[in-house]
């Protein structure tokens, strides 16, 4: 008993040890702090802009291949005709197919160094949907690296930018900031009231929260509103296909929760008539 106990022990310290990593994998320590985004399971059109988003623009990489094509069209109210028309590029494939690609290995790591990884749980291995929303909005322009991109929350990714046409090239570039004072507020002009800036590049524009990317004007079709809520709904495109069930569970399981409440009263009750005897 001694002995199973000590094996115990050492298990449970070991997990211990272990959880800062975990939490490190899952996303918990990023080189830029993440943009908010709130998912809706329940904006069914989101949903389908970002299937038609993944399918045109990622499909060819990234595979996900834990998710089937009715189970997409049918959660997503996508008529199957529609699906298969529109939506399915691999002639192969079936309505009931897994959303595979079609890259060979060998291609993917000529091409890459490395096979791109399936992104069905992709926002729950990065710990939530907030990862990819902030990823795919700073790439910015490195003609040192292979596909002439580089990004601020992934240094030196081996990728290119997939929806440049989109959003447009962005560069890293310096700005103006306001200065701070001893106190932490911004210094001012004691004449004009105006703030006192000093130029200020890459990190030091992220540590005052300051972005130091900027647009090449004319570069992209969309807008940057328009852009961001086409990554929108990307991301809450990929938290869906990492628990297609989620919306069915939740909602029964609030009815779970009331039988159990309900069921509570008879089992105390009961339990109550039973004891009885022992007093």
């Amino acid at each position: 008993m001694k002995k199973k106990a000590m094996n115990l022990k050492k298990m449970l310290l070991a997990v211990l040890i272990m959880l800062p990593g975990f939490a490190l994998a899952a996303g918990g320590e990023t080189p830029i702090p993440l943009d908010a985004m709130e998912p809706n399971l329940e904006d069914q059109a989101s949903l389908q802009r970002g299937a038609k988003t993944y399918l045109n623009y990622c499909m060819g990489c990234h595979s996900l291949k834990y998710q089937r094509y009715q189970r997409t069209a049918d959660d997503l109210g996508i008529p199957v005709d529609l699906m298969m028309e529109h939506m399915v590029f691999d002639s192969s494939a079936q309505i009931g197919s897994l959303m595979d690609n079609t890259m060979s290995v060998d291609h993917a790591k000529q091409w890459f160094g490395s096979v791109p990884p399936d992104l069905t749980l992709y926002t729950m291995l990065k710990g939530g949907p907030e990862y990819l929303y902030t990823y795919m909005r700073v790439f910015y322009e490195d003609k040192t690296r292979p596909f002439g991109v580089n990004n601020l929350l992934f240094e030196n990714v081996g990728m290119p930018h997939p929806l440049v046409e989109l959003q447009g090239l962005q560069r890293k570039v310096c700005k103006q900031i306001p200065l701070l004072a001893d106190n932490g507020g911004e210094m001012r002009d004691p004449l004009s009231g105006e703030p006192i800036t000093s130029e200020q590049c890459g990190d030091d524009l992220l540590h005052r929260g300051f972005s130091p990317l900027e647009l090449v004007e004319g570069t992209g079709s969309l807008t940057p509103e328009e852009y961001d809520q086409v990554i929108y709904d990307l991301a809450n495109f990929l938290y869906y296909t990492v628990d297609p069930s989620r919306l069915d569970r939740e909602r029964i399981g609030i009815y779970v929760l009331l039988f159990l409440a309900f069921f509570y009263v008879f089992t105390w009750l009961l339990g109550r008539e039973y004891t009885k005897e022992f007093h």
